[in-house]
């Protein structure tokens, strides 16, 4: 494939090198993706199957565990599919507007992955430290204006990120030495200076990353207040065991991203870049794959449910 014309400010696509420095091993890089692409859809998809249909999980921590698999599974189908042709068949060609498409998706999902991570936790906080009064404040009306106000928040942040993009003239090639278009690894492909992009980026990090994990270690503090000041052990257990299931998914989620995050920001000249490059897809892949399975070994009510849903029995829960 030839590159776009070098004179044109705007080229007509971009050309994804998929792991640079491993194209060698792209087909066995591939096998543990894709599988993990295939756990994570079927994974997903049940668990939304499982909370739409059983009226016992038409509860506010489903309904965010629904919202979270729905993100989770666009997520990943927005940038598998197309690695995939990358390492399979060698189609590295994506067309310019389709990049800043699939780019604007990316980030807007992971900043909604975030948010709901975020709500997941006040769940908790409301269920654990205001037990008496969770069912009339997490009203099904409340929970729809909180998935779309996290929703909204995702778009208006994300937004600018496409046309600050989009303007940046492009007169050095085409070639992005990623699997799928990231903001900044297509911004550094521009000739032009792309501080803008690189601050806008820092911004958008500190209005949602960083503020979800001060609300998520907020409402957590306040949980293990709660917690401690419990007289039975027993119950100690129980409150907390609750949520387990969302720690879990905590570290999932971000451990990943803040590698992914740090390395472009300074570790760009100390971690091989075919490293970040990996860490970079697990980041969307990882989450998507494991929260289905944590939440099926470690949450009562869905294993139950899967059980007796595979047995045909009607789910009803004390």
């Amino acid at each position: 494939m030839s590159g776009a014309n070098s004179s044109s400010l705007t080229p007509g696509f971009f050309i994804l090198n998929g792991v640079p420095g491993l194209e060698a091993a792209h087909i066995w890089i591939s096998l543990p993706f894709c599988f993990m692409y295939i756990i994570a859809v079927v994974g997903n998809c049940g668990l939304i199957y499982l909370i739409s249909h059983e009226e016992a999980l038409h509860r506010p921590m489903y309904y965010f565990l629904a919202l979270l698999s729905f993100t989770d599974v666009t997520l990943c189908t927005t940038t598998v599919p197309n690695m995939l042709c990358i390492f399979w068949f060698d189609l590295k060609e994506i067309d310019f507007n389709a990049c800043l498409v699939q780019m604007f998706f990316v980030h807007m999902l992971t900043g909604m992955e975030s948010g709901v991570l975020m709500l997941m936790a006040l769940d908790r906080y409301m269920a654990i430290c205001y037990p008496l009064h969770y069912a009339s404040i997490l009203t099904n009306r409340v929970i729809i204006k909180a998935g779309l106000a996290t929703f909204l928040r995702s778009v208006m942040l994300i937004m600018p990120f496409t046309f600050l993009t989009k303007h940046l003239p492009y007169c050095q090639g085409n070639f992005i030495p990623h699997t799928y278009c990231d903001h900044m690894s297509v911004a550094k492909v521009s000739c032009g200076s792309f501080k803008v992009n690189a601050i806008y980026g820092l911004m958008v990090s500190l209005l949602i990353g960083v503020f979800d994990i001060c609300c998520i270690s907020v409402s957590y503090t306040m949980i293990l207040q709660a917690v401690m000041s419990l007289s039975s052990a027993d119950a100690r257990h129980k409150a907390f065991s609750t949520c387990t299931s969302h720690i879990c998914a905590i570290v999932i989620t971000y451990v990943p991203a803040f590698f992914t995050f740090f390395t472009h920001c300074f570790g760009g000249h100390l971690i091989p870049h075919h490293v970040h490059i990996i860490v970079a897809n697990l980041y969307l892949l990882l989450p998507p794959t494991m929260n289905p399975i944590v939440y099926g070994v470690k949450t009562k009510q869905i294993r139950e449910g899967v059980i007796k849903f595979l047995l045909g029995e009607k789910i009803v829960f004390t």
